[in-house]
């Protein structure tokens, strides 16, 4: 649990690692309201802390340019956190971050006293992190260089090869980065293709920061878009599909990466394009709900076939009895 003097300390922390920050940022990060969050402001410009705030209601602060304090002293809890985010980042095998995973390991575990030096060694040692298997690891510089530009809302200029190998070169005003199921995504509006766009890093051959900036989206979320996006790549066929169950239902069970679901008369419409309609009816009857194929009619014949497969394999169960 969080003490008021622990909070303080964070957003002190924070104000130094970040240009600035608002109040409802800063209210989520400590999860309290942002009527608390003025309240500690306030304690740190009594201690004499230089915390400028802007105008508005949620204007944010900082602090004032040129101030630095000397780096506070972990707490046990930070020392876990931090070494938790560390193994995280190695499990995610970027190349050339992998050298500086080690070293701030390293570093962490020289400066510990010996109790907490046993327990995050226990960690490293013992905590095995489930990630999805990295696909295609992009290049450590291209994901930093993407990053800042994002933060800072500075426009890139990417050259980038797309999945039938073409390569072109474009301005796009970033909003944010996604890793999602083993792969590493940009998203953002592309100058050259005049619409949101998004990008995998691995396919990213160069990035450069331009001049030119932008103002991104209020509440754009990244992750939803790019869920949506992977459901719509572009294939062979497009499917469309009446699940004969509630909207609850369906999100349930079919992840928002495979298909679009919209609510209509008589269940959900399941909407995606694929370049493996076998597949895709293994994937209906796995559902376990009853559906009518709409489109195309391949796919009826691709479950027609499925039917057939698990019916002959039925057949081949000898009796023991």
């Amino acid at each position: 649990m969080y003490f008021p003097t622990t909070r303080v300390l964070t957003i002190l922390e924070l104000l130094q690692s970040h240009r600035e920050l608002s109040g409802p940022e800063l209210a989520a990060r400590l999860e309290v309201n942002t009527r608390t969050v003025r309240r500690y402001i306030t304690m740190l410009q009594d201690l004499g802390i230089p915390v400028e705030a802007g105008r508005g209601r949620y204007g944010c602060y900082r602090l004032r340019p040129g101030f630095k304090l000397p780096p506070l002293m972990f707490t046990d809890e930070e020392v876990l956190a931090v070494t938790l985010g560390l193994l995280a980042a190695r499990r995610l095998n970027l190349a050339a971050a992998a050298p500086a995973v080690e070293g701030s390991l390293a570093k962490i575990g020289r400066v510990l006293p010996a109790s907490l030096r046993e327990s995050v060694q226990a960690l490293q040692e013992t905590l095995v992190l489930d990630f999805p298997p990295m696909h295609a690891a992009p290049r450590s510089d291209i994901v930093s260089t993407l990053s800042i530009a994002a933060l800072q809302e500075r426009s890139v200029l990417l050259r980038y090869r797309a999945w039938d190998d073409e390569e072109t070169e474009r301005r796009v005003d970033l909003y944010g980065l996604v890793y999602r199921s083993g792969f590493w995504y940009a998203v953002g509006y592309c100058h050259l293709r005049e619409d949101l766009r998004v990008f995998r890093l691995d396919r990213v051959r160069s990035a450069h920061m331009c001049d030119e900036t932008y103002t991104r989206p209020l509440h754009f979320d990244c992750l939803e878009y790019v869920t949506r996006s992977i459901a719509m790549t572009p294939g062979q066929w497009q499917v469309e599909v009446l699940l004969e169950i509630t909207l609850e239902e369906a999100q349930r069970i079919v992840p928002q990466s495979l298909a679009m679901l919209e609510q209509t008369e008589g269940g959900v419409m399941f909407r995606c394009n694929s370049s493996n309609l076998e597949w895709i009816s293994y994937v209906l009857v796995s559902l376990e709900c009853p559906f009518i194929v709409l489109t195309p009619a391949e796919l009826r014949d691709a479950l027609l076939r499925l039917s057939e497969h698990i019916a002959s394999l039925a057949r081949r169960t000898t009796n023991n009895g």
